[in-house]
């Protein structure tokens, strides 16, 4: 279809950062720490990880839960349990 454009999965969790928490798509690099570059609070995370178990149908577990602090550990989580967005 004319104008359709596909959404890779780093998009797609960028996306939902910028609405969880209220950040430009432009600071959300890969390295960018939640809590020390993009302003998040403990509940800030837990909110947004809840967006990402709803959204991507996974379930993260207190212990990843524990080591994912930087956009990227969100990325690699979900890569390594085979989620794709298209």
């Amino acid at each position: 279809m004319q104008g359709e454009t596909t959404v890779t999965l780093e998009e797609k969790i960028i996306e939902i950062i910028v609405e969880q928490l209220e950040v430009t798509a432009e600071e959300c690099l890969p390295e960018a720490s939640f809590i020390n570059d993009l302003g998040a609070d403990s509940l800030d995370l837990a909110e947004l990880l809840l967006e990402m178990e709803d959204t991507f149908d996974v379930e993260i577990s207190t212990e990843d839960l524990k080591k994912i602090r930087k956009i990227q550990d969100v990325i690699d989580f979900l890569k390594a349990r085979n989620v794709t967005w298209d």
